[in-house]
């Protein structure tokens, strides 16, 4: 899940949660009360093309900037002044179709253009490690923002001298995140389609899904944690779905966030029981975790098909030990995961999950840094936004190079508009690569596949199964 500073997920990101009745929605912006009618500017959309840089004076990051409506589409003839501030050692050089582009006085952090429609801000970046926040502002709209974060990534150390070769995935995944579904039945929600009650995994089975991915987090419950008193998405309620899951003859996918509350790029702070711990307390800490939650559901007879060792991991995870700052000790923490994995359950396959399905420089700079510390992992998971992820093209592009230059397979690990174009492009993927896709959420969020009343609608009875005939020769 994806929200900026603004509040998108995670880097360019966070994933800002709306849900009726305040269920919180990842990778949503805040929009107004009352939003402009289509056709008329509402916000300012930020898209960076890469929110990891090196902090050598000379890198480079382009950054899109467009005026959306409130569906989010660009409006091209809109003409506005935007100033654009920065916080940190970063400025800009160059600001490609905008008129008037000036320094304001007394600062060197605040500039403005006048923009039509959208433009693009060329950023460089300074020799500081640490944290640049961007951020465009014009009256009367929603500002945008992202958050980069600088490094100096130093001289690679391996977490082991192993070969590994890649699992492959068994057959093509058509699947959704639905870690939600307890908490919906536990406000009365009742699924149904077309007038006929059923349970919303059965429904979602015959329809054309097939896998079905539940995020976890250590102690949910706590009074900072992401379900205080209630623990939604702690380790029984993980093994009640997994139960459920495995029951409809799905596959199941297990999400570790390794903190109590949400986890992206922007925020990976650890579980309040590993604070104060030293490093090797830490990895000690995050391998037993997972050994536990593998073994317990293991034990029950719901040992995951697959395991995302973090969550949108391109700014890394486990704060601060292993910020993307910290290659290193990054590296080392997801081994201890993906050791703790392959030992209780070899045939689980391992997702490392990136937040950067757009952005092909900062994921190949993600990606080799692993491959040089000879991290062992299986699939490469991308989540796609396309307000923080580009466009279509740009998952294309990205997806086809992931898959030429990694031994792994490639797949979209979360996504939910442009549900054709994206699963078109997911299963398409060349060299062999492809996997599919999970879509985030889709019962209660964006664009569901049921109503808020819990009435499936035609993304479940049309959308999804010509997706799974075309896809999986279903």
């Amino acid at each position: 899940m994806l929200r900026q500073i603004t509040t998108p997920v995670k880097t360019c990101l966070v994933f800002a949660f709306l849900l009726l009745n305040a269920i919180s929605f990842a990778h949503a912006q805040r929009r107004p009360r009352r939003a402009a009618p289509a056709g008329t500017p509402n916000e300012i959309q930020v898209t960076p093309y890469k929110t990891t840089m090196l902090a050598n004076g000379n890198d480079e990051v382009l950054i899109s900037v467009k005026l959306i409506d409130s569906k989010g589409d660009t409006v091209p003839g809109a003409k506005r002044l935007v100033e654009f501030h920065i916080k940190g050692d970063a400025r800009i050089v160059k600001v490609n179709n905008a008129q008037g582009f000036e320094t304001l006085p007394h600062t060197d952090s605040t500039s403005q253009a006048n923009i039509r429609g959208g433009c693009q801000v060329i950023l460089r970046v300074g020799r500081t490690r640490g944290n640049i926040i961007f951020k465009a502002t014009a009256d009367t709209l929603w500002p945008g923002s992202t958050e980069i974060h600088t490094v100096q990534p130093g001289i690679a150390h391996v977490v082991t001298r192993d070969k590994y070769v890649p699992k492959r995935v068994n057959g093509k995944i058509l699947g959704a995140d639905i870690s939600f579904l307890p908490e919906l039945e536990n406000r009365g929600i009742k699924f149904s389609d077309k007038g006929v009650p059923g349970d919303a995994i059965q429904l979602m089975k015959a329809h054309g899904f097939n896998y079905i991915r539940l995020r976890i987090f250590n102690e949910p419950a706590n009074p900072k944690g992401y379900s205080p008193k209630q623990g939604f998405c702690d380790l029984e309620h993980t093994k009640q779905m997994a139960k459920r899951i495995k029951a409809a003859g799905m596959k199941f996918l297990l999400d570790f966030h390794y903190s109590d509350y949400w986890a992206d790029p922007q925020q990976q702070n650890k579980p309040a029981a590993w604070v104060g711990e030293d490093f090797t307390a830490l990895k000690k800490s995050l391998y037993d975790y997972t050994t536990n939650v593998m073994q317990q559901l293991k034990a029950q007879g719901t040992a995951p098909d697959m395991v995302q060792v973090g969550n949108e991991i391109n700014h890394g995870m486990v704060w601060p030990e292993g910020g993307i700052n910290n290659l290193d000790s990054l590296a080392q923490l997801i081994y201890q995961g993906v050791k703790a994995v392959k030992a209780v359950s070899p045939s689980t396959v391992v997702m490392l999950h990136i937040a950067l399905g757009g952005q092909n420089a900062e994921a190949r700079f993600f990606l080799d840094n692993m491959a040089k510390r000879n991290v062992p992992f299986d699939v490469i998971g991308l989540s796609y936004y396309p307000k923080w992820h580009g466009t279509l093209t740009d998952l294309k592009n990205n997806m086809a190079d992931l898959s030429a230059r990694y031994k792994q397979q490639v797949m979209v690990a979360e996504y939910s508009q442009l549900k054709r174009e994206v699963n078109d492009i997911a299963f398409s993927v060349p060299n062999g690569k492809a996997v599919g896709s999970f879509i985030w959420e889709p019962l209660s969020t964006w664009e569901g596949i049921f109503d808020r009343s819990g009435k499936a609608n035609d993304y479940l009875d049309v959308v999804y199964p010509e997706i799974a005939k075309k896809h999986l020769g279903d």
